[in-house]
């Protein structure tokens, strides 16, 4: 099997036409959202063109400390983004999400290269690198829900928390059925991911390895692997990410500070 095809910039330019069938279908249906996809696209393309060449840049040095920066930049732009999506989110939203997703992006990545795939050395960018990114990027999307339906939540309990709270209950008691929902809320996209990965759909990184020319029984234990990973990383992120944010919920003197949901 050989190495997929080289895409070029006039291959570029023809897969661009998906990108004017989605733009014309916005604007015959008058949804708003030409201009939105024209800008996503343009970032998209300088993004992922930029990350081309700094990857390049990085696997050619291969040093241990670029390698661990090039990460702890991606937890930074996803605790940041994180922080962007909650409703009503407060400052320290982002130190939340910057801490859970910083002990998951390097702690599980370091367990898939030390231990499972066993990378040599384990800090190798080309595996480092993208595993890290997908940790990240799927542990920034289920902080985003989780910390979103746990603020909202929780201002539509207000009252019964402070009920609660009277009552003798601890912070954490009153906390408990809000942060149960918004786990629940952050897994259930890795769960379907799961359940219908290779029925509904074939995953990115095992549709990659195929076109590369890998044997696609190698490329289903990678996706395996990363399946198994994301489920790992969404969770502790979750979890992670739900009890900073109840350090930030009640005072010194354990009273709610969010706003009643109006």
């Amino acid at each position: 099997m050989t190495g997929a095809p080289p895409i070029g910039p006039w291959q570029l330019a023809l897969a661009s036409g998906f990108l004017v069938v989605a733009a014309g279908l916005s604007w015959a249906l008058s949804l708003g959202m030409v201009r939105s996809l024209l800008v996503a696209a343009a970032r998209a393309y300088a993004q992922l063109l930029a990350l081309g060449f700094v990857l390049g840049w990085i696997f050619g040095i291969g040093n241990p400390w670029l390698v661990a920066g090039a990460l702890a930049a991606m937890v930074v732009i996803a605790a940041r983004t994180a922080r962007s999506r909650v409703r009503g989110a407060h400052d320290a939203v982002f130190l939340d999400a910057l801490g859970s997703l910083a002990v998951t992006g390097f702690t599980v990545t370091f367990a898939v290269t030390a231990w499972i795939v066993r990378v040599d050395p384990w800090y190798d960018p080309r595996y480092f690198i993208p595993i890290g990114g997908m940790v990240v990027g799927n542990g920034m999307n289920a902080v985003a829900v989780c910390l979103d339906r746990l603020l909202a939540d929780m201002r539509a309990r207000a009252d019964e928390v402070e009920a609660l709270l009277a009552l003798g209950g601890r912070p954490w008691e009153a906390m408990r059925p809000s942060a149960r929902d918004a786990l629940r809320a952050g897994l259930i996209p890795t769960l379907n991911a799961m359940s219908v990965a290779g029925l509904v759909f074939i995953p990115g990184l095992m549709t990659g390895q195929v076109l590369s020319g890998t044997d696609p029984r190698v490329a289903a234990a990678y996706q395996i692997v990363v399946l198994l990973m994301i489920s790992a990383a969404t969770s502790l992120a979750s979890v992670l990410a739900i009890l900073g944010a109840g350090r930030h919920l009640f005072d010194r003197e354990e009273r709610p500070l969010l706003p009643r949901e109006r």
